[in-house]
Protein backbone atom coordinates (compact mmCIF):
# COMPACT_ATOMS: atom_id res chain seq x y z
CA UNK A 1 0.00 0.00 0.00
CA UNK A 2 2.83 2.49 0.90
CA UNK A 3 4.56 1.29 -2.56
CA UNK A 4 1.44 1.97 -4.28
CA UNK A 5 0.91 5.77 -2.75
CA UNK A 6 4.26 6.45 -3.11
CA UNK A 7 3.93 5.95 -7.27
CA UNK A 8 2.37 8.98 -8.05
CA UNK A 9 5.02 11.42 -6.81
CA UNK A 10 7.53 9.40 -7.89
CA UNK A 11 6.07 9.63 -11.20
CA UNK A 12 5.32 13.29 -11.16
CA UNK A 13 8.61 14.62 -9.84
CA UNK A 14 10.84 13.88 -13.00
CA UNK A 15 8.18 16.20 -14.94
CA UNK A 16 8.63 18.35 -11.92
CA UNK A 17 12.20 18.66 -12.78
CA UNK A 18 12.36 18.96 -16.31
CA UNK A 19 9.92 22.09 -15.92
CA UNK A 20 12.15 23.50 -13.91
CA UNK A 21 14.80 23.40 -16.25
CA UNK A 22 12.60 24.33 -18.99
CA UNK A 23 12.07 27.47 -17.20
CA UNK A 24 15.81 28.19 -15.78
CA UNK A 25 16.62 27.88 -19.36
CA UNK A 26 13.97 30.42 -20.68
CA UNK A 27 15.52 32.36 -17.94
CA UNK A 28 18.73 32.46 -18.61
CA UNK A 29 18.14 33.33 -22.53
CA UNK A 30 15.77 36.17 -21.62
CA UNK A 31 18.41 37.56 -19.48
CA UNK A 32 20.74 37.47 -22.01
CA UNK A 33 18.23 39.24 -24.35
CA UNK A 34 18.00 41.85 -21.55
CA UNK A 35 22.07 42.38 -21.34
CA UNK A 36 22.07 42.19 -25.75
CA UNK A 37 19.12 44.01 -26.19
CA UNK A 38 20.40 47.30 -24.09
CA UNK A 39 23.14 48.57 -26.33
CA UNK A 40 20.50 49.06 -29.08
CA UNK A 41 17.92 50.76 -26.23
CA UNK A 42 18.52 53.75 -27.34
CA UNK A 43 17.78 53.34 -31.27
CA UNK A 44 14.45 51.64 -30.04
CA UNK A 45 13.51 54.81 -28.33
CA UNK A 46 14.08 56.57 -31.38
CA UNK A 47 11.67 54.24 -33.08
CA UNK A 48 8.88 54.46 -30.63
CA UNK A 49 8.75 58.32 -30.34
CA UNK A 50 8.43 58.84 -33.49
CA UNK A 51 4.51 59.54 -32.98
CA UNK A 52 4.83 62.18 -30.18
CA UNK A 53 8.47 64.09 -32.14
CA UNK A 54 6.38 64.27 -35.13
CA UNK A 55 2.87 65.97 -33.26
CA UNK A 56 5.60 68.24 -30.98
CA UNK A 57 6.89 71.35 -32.81
CA UNK A 58 10.16 71.11 -35.01
CA UNK A 59 13.39 71.21 -32.93
CA UNK A 60 10.96 70.29 -29.72
CA UNK A 61 13.63 68.20 -27.74
CA UNK A 62 12.50 65.23 -25.08
CA UNK A 63 13.95 65.80 -21.76
CA UNK A 64 14.46 63.91 -18.49
CA UNK A 65 13.83 65.23 -14.66
CA UNK A 66 16.28 62.90 -12.97
CA UNK A 67 19.71 62.21 -13.87
CA UNK A 68 18.56 57.91 -13.77
CA UNK A 69 15.70 58.31 -15.87
CA UNK A 70 17.65 57.45 -19.10
CA UNK A 71 19.59 54.99 -18.36
CA UNK A 72 16.20 53.28 -16.50
CA UNK A 73 14.06 54.44 -19.40
CA UNK A 74 16.80 52.11 -21.83
CA UNK A 75 16.40 49.25 -19.24
CA UNK A 76 13.08 49.31 -19.57
CA UNK A 77 13.28 48.68 -23.11
CA UNK A 78 15.09 46.23 -23.04
CA UNK A 79 13.07 44.12 -20.33
CA UNK A 80 10.07 44.45 -22.90
CA UNK A 81 11.30 44.02 -25.89
CA UNK A 82 13.00 40.52 -24.87
CA UNK A 83 10.20 39.16 -23.85
CA UNK A 84 9.65 39.34 -27.47
CA UNK A 85 12.90 38.82 -29.09
CA UNK A 86 13.22 35.57 -26.51
CA UNK A 87 9.19 34.27 -26.62
CA UNK A 88 10.29 31.98 -29.78
CA UNK A 89 12.78 30.05 -27.47
CA UNK A 90 10.39 30.25 -24.46
CA UNK A 91 7.39 29.22 -26.53
CA UNK A 92 9.06 26.37 -27.38
CA UNK A 93 10.36 25.08 -23.92
CA UNK A 94 7.03 25.01 -22.51
CA UNK A 95 5.50 23.47 -26.39
CA UNK A 96 8.46 21.00 -25.50
CA UNK A 97 7.08 20.12 -22.42
CA UNK A 98 2.95 19.83 -22.82
CA UNK A 99 3.38 18.81 -26.30
CA UNK A 100 3.73 15.07 -25.47
CA UNK A 101 0.35 14.59 -23.23
CA UNK A 102 -0.88 16.29 -26.33
CA UNK A 103 -3.51 14.61 -28.39
CA UNK A 104 -2.66 15.63 -32.13
CA UNK A 105 -6.01 17.62 -32.77
CA UNK A 106 -5.33 19.17 -29.07
CA UNK A 107 -1.17 20.09 -30.61
CA UNK A 108 -3.18 21.16 -33.73
CA UNK A 109 -5.91 23.62 -31.49
CA UNK A 110 -3.52 24.95 -29.04
CA UNK A 111 -1.03 26.28 -31.75
CA UNK A 112 -3.53 27.52 -33.68
CA UNK A 113 -4.87 29.59 -30.27
CA UNK A 114 -1.40 30.03 -29.65
CA UNK A 115 -0.34 31.87 -33.38
CA UNK A 116 -3.80 33.83 -33.59
CA UNK A 117 -3.31 35.30 -30.14
CA UNK A 118 0.38 36.24 -31.01
CA UNK A 119 -0.75 37.67 -34.49
CA UNK A 120 -4.09 39.82 -32.96
CA UNK A 121 -1.79 41.11 -30.19
CA UNK A 122 0.99 42.20 -32.63
CA UNK A 123 -2.05 43.95 -34.22
CA UNK A 124 -3.49 45.77 -31.31
CA UNK A 125 0.11 47.17 -30.97
CA UNK A 126 -0.18 48.74 -34.63
CA UNK A 127 -2.92 49.54 -34.26
CA UNK A 128 -1.73 51.69 -31.26
CA UNK A 129 1.19 52.80 -32.73
CA UNK A 130 0.29 53.95 -36.33
CA UNK A 131 -3.39 54.87 -35.97
CA UNK A 132 -3.84 55.93 -32.34
CA UNK A 133 -1.02 57.60 -31.00
CA UNK A 134 -0.34 60.39 -34.18
CA UNK A 135 -4.24 61.33 -33.64
CA UNK A 136 -4.20 61.38 -30.05
CA UNK A 137 -0.99 63.18 -29.30
CA UNK A 138 -1.71 66.10 -32.17
CA UNK A 139 -4.68 66.53 -30.60
CA UNK A 140 -3.45 67.38 -27.57
CA UNK A 141 -0.17 68.56 -28.44
CA UNK A 142 -2.05 70.85 -30.60
CA UNK A 143 -3.02 73.10 -27.87
CA UNK A 144 0.58 74.64 -27.99
CA UNK A 145 1.02 78.32 -28.19
CA UNK A 146 4.07 80.65 -28.03
CA UNK A 147 3.95 80.64 -24.40
CA UNK A 148 2.77 77.28 -23.79
CA UNK A 149 5.13 74.69 -25.09
CA UNK A 150 4.91 70.96 -24.38
CA UNK A 151 8.49 69.42 -23.13
CA UNK A 152 7.53 65.75 -22.77
CA UNK A 153 9.79 63.42 -20.23
CA UNK A 154 11.37 60.02 -21.55
CA UNK A 155 10.26 58.46 -18.47
CA UNK A 156 6.46 59.31 -18.66
CA UNK A 157 6.35 59.08 -22.21
CA UNK A 158 7.77 54.99 -22.17
CA UNK A 159 5.33 54.25 -19.25
CA UNK A 160 2.31 55.20 -21.53
CA UNK A 161 3.20 53.80 -24.41
CA UNK A 162 4.38 50.59 -22.49
CA UNK A 163 0.59 50.54 -21.26
CA UNK A 164 -1.14 51.24 -24.12
CA UNK A 165 0.25 49.19 -26.34
CA UNK A 166 -0.09 46.11 -23.72
CA UNK A 167 -3.60 47.58 -23.28
CA UNK A 168 -4.34 47.51 -27.22
CA UNK A 169 -2.39 44.21 -27.90
CA UNK A 170 -4.63 42.44 -24.70
CA UNK A 171 -7.76 44.13 -26.46
CA UNK A 172 -7.51 42.14 -29.47
CA UNK A 173 -7.35 38.87 -27.39
CA UNK A 174 -11.11 39.05 -27.12
CA UNK A 175 -11.65 37.19 -30.36
CA UNK A 176 -9.40 34.09 -28.85
CA UNK A 177 -10.84 34.16 -25.64
CA UNK A 178 -14.48 33.68 -26.37
CA UNK A 179 -13.67 31.18 -28.78
CA UNK A 180 -11.64 29.11 -26.21
CA UNK A 181 -14.79 29.56 -23.83
CA UNK A 182 -17.21 28.19 -26.08
CA UNK A 183 -14.70 24.98 -27.13
CA UNK A 184 -14.30 24.51 -23.81
CA UNK A 185 -18.65 24.42 -23.28
CA UNK A 186 -17.97 27.38 -20.53
CA UNK A 187 -20.33 29.04 -22.27
CA UNK A 188 -22.24 29.07 -25.86
CA UNK A 189 -22.42 32.25 -28.48
CA UNK A 190 -25.65 32.55 -27.55
CA UNK A 191 -25.45 33.62 -24.42
CA UNK A 192 -22.58 35.93 -25.04
CA UNK A 193 -24.58 38.08 -27.32
CA UNK A 194 -27.70 37.89 -25.11
CA UNK A 195 -25.01 39.98 -23.07
CA UNK A 196 -23.91 42.34 -25.72
CA UNK A 197 -25.08 45.36 -23.87
CA UNK A 198 -22.96 44.37 -20.74
CA UNK A 199 -20.30 44.32 -23.13
CA UNK A 200 -20.65 47.68 -24.41
CA UNK A 201 -20.57 48.78 -20.47
CA UNK A 202 -17.39 46.90 -19.75
CA UNK A 203 -15.54 47.85 -22.59
CA UNK A 204 -15.50 51.42 -22.12
CA UNK A 205 -14.83 50.86 -18.20
CA UNK A 206 -11.58 48.48 -19.73
CA UNK A 207 -10.61 51.56 -21.93
CA UNK A 208 -11.11 54.31 -19.10
CA UNK A 209 -8.82 51.91 -16.72
CA UNK A 210 -5.82 51.47 -18.73
CA UNK A 211 -5.74 54.77 -21.32
CA UNK A 212 -5.00 58.19 -20.23
CA UNK A 213 -7.99 60.32 -18.75
CA UNK A 214 -9.58 61.41 -22.25
CA UNK A 215 -12.58 60.47 -24.50
CA UNK A 216 -10.52 59.94 -27.39
CA UNK A 217 -7.94 57.12 -26.52
CA UNK A 218 -10.63 55.38 -24.53
CA UNK A 219 -13.07 55.50 -27.27
CA UNK A 220 -10.07 54.00 -29.71
CA UNK A 221 -9.72 51.69 -27.66
CA UNK A 222 -13.56 50.60 -26.43
CA UNK A 223 -14.91 50.59 -30.02
CA UNK A 224 -12.31 47.92 -31.88
CA UNK A 225 -12.96 45.94 -28.44
CA UNK A 226 -16.79 46.04 -29.01
CA UNK A 227 -15.88 44.92 -32.86
CA UNK A 228 -14.07 42.34 -31.86
CA UNK A 229 -16.63 41.21 -29.48
CA UNK A 230 -18.92 41.16 -32.81
CA UNK A 231 -16.20 39.09 -34.89
CA UNK A 232 -15.93 36.65 -31.92
CA UNK A 233 -19.65 35.74 -31.92
CA UNK A 234 -18.82 35.66 -35.70
CA UNK A 235 -16.55 33.01 -35.49
CA UNK A 236 -18.44 31.20 -32.80
CA UNK A 237 -21.46 30.58 -34.39
CA UNK A 238 -19.17 29.90 -37.96
CA UNK A 239 -17.43 27.61 -36.67
CA UNK A 240 -20.88 25.94 -34.90
CA UNK A 241 -22.07 25.61 -38.06
CA UNK A 242 -22.11 21.89 -39.84
CA UNK A 243 -20.22 21.38 -42.65
CA UNK A 244 -21.72 21.46 -46.19
CA UNK A 245 -20.44 17.11 -46.71
CA UNK A 246 -21.67 16.43 -43.02
CA UNK A 247 -25.17 17.92 -43.86
CA UNK A 248 -24.79 16.17 -46.78
CA UNK A 249 -24.23 13.09 -44.96
CA UNK A 250 -27.40 13.85 -42.16
CA UNK A 251 -29.70 14.08 -45.12
CA UNK A 252 -28.86 11.33 -47.18
CA UNK A 253 -29.18 9.53 -43.67
CA UNK A 254 -32.47 11.12 -43.11
CA UNK A 255 -33.48 9.53 -46.46
CA UNK A 256 -32.31 6.27 -45.95
CA UNK A 257 -34.22 5.91 -42.38
CA UNK A 258 -37.37 6.79 -44.29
Amino acid sequence: MNSAESAPATGILPHLRELRRRLIWAAVVYILGVVVLMNVSDVIFELISQPIRDALPAGTPLVFLNAPDVFFTYLKIAFVLSLFVTAPFTFYQLWAFVAPGLYRHERRAFLGYFLSSVALFFAGGAFAFFVVFPLVFQFFLGFSTEHIVAMPAVREYLSLVIKLLFAFGLSFQIPIVMMMLIRLDLVTAEAMASKRRYMVVWAFIFAAILTPPDIISQTFLAVPMLLLYELGLWLAKASARPLPAEAEAGGSGGEAGE
